[in-house]
C-alpha cells in the first residue's frame, strides 16, 4: 500500500510539478504559472515566480579524484502563480527577469565551482560554503530587485535592472549551459 501511494505521489509530481530549465531563447508565458494559490497574501502583487537551481554531484571517496558538478536553473510551474485580473506583458517581463536573475547566479555559481572545486576533496571542504554564499547573494539580489523596482511598477528602475541583468548574463556567457 505504501509503495502504491509513493508511486502515485511521484507520478502526480511528474505530471503536475513541471520544471522549466532556463534557455536563452525560451521565455516564460503566463500559462507556465500554474499554481492556483497566491502564496504572498499581498494584494499589490500580481504574480510570483518560483525559481532557483538544482544541482547534481558525482564524486569519489578519493579526495584527489575529479568531481563533476552540474547546476541547472529551474522555474517551478506548480509553485508560481498569477492573478489573472492583474497580469499583462510588462508584468510578465518583470517575472522573466526573476528567472533570468536565477540564471545569472547559477552562472556565478558555475564560475566559482570551476575555479575552486575541482576534486572530491575540494568538494568536501569548499562546496557548502560556496553554495551558502551564492544562495545568500541570490536571495538578497531578488529582494532588492523587487524592492527597488516596486515589483516592476517603477519603470525607470525596472529598465535599469533589465540592462544590468542582460549585461551580467552576457559577461558570464561562457558559464551558460551548452
Amino acid at each position: 500500500m505504501k509503495l502504491t501511494f509513493a508511486f502515485c505521489l511521484l507520478t502526480a509530481n511528474m505530471i503536475f510539478g513541471q520544471k522549466i530549465y532556463w534557455q536563452e531563447d525560451q521565455k516564460l508565458m503566463w500559462d507556465n504559472f500554474k499554481s492556483p494559490i497566491n502564496r504572498k497574501n499581498n494584494p499589490d502583487v500580481a504574480a510570483y515566480t518560483n525559481c532557483g537551481w538544482e544541482y547534481s554531484v558525482v564524486k569519489s571517496t578519493n579526495p584527489k579524484s575529479p568531481v563533476k558538478i552540474e547546476i541547472k536553473t529551474i522555474f517551478n510551474e506548480d509553485k508560481s502563480w498569477k492573478d489573472a485580473k492583474k497580469i499583462n506583458d510588462y508584468i510578465l517581463l518583470h517575472e522573466q527577469k526573476h528567472f533570468d536573475i536565477a540564471e545569472l547566479f547559477v552562472r556565478k555559481f558555475r564560475k566559482i565551482v570551476s575555479e575552486k572545486v575541482r576534486t572530491s576533496g575540494d568538494y568536501n571542504k569548499l562546496f557548502k560554503a560556496v553554495y551558502n554564499e551564492i544562495s545568500n547573494n541570490y536571495k538578497n539580489f531578488q529582494i532588492s530587485y523587487d524592492k527597488e523596482t516596486r515589483h516592476g511598477m517603477n519603470k525607470e528602475k525596472q529598465a535599469e535592472y533589465n540592462a544590468l541583468i542582460s549585461e551580467e548574463l552576457e559577461n558570464l556567457k561562457s558559464y551558460q549551459t551548452p
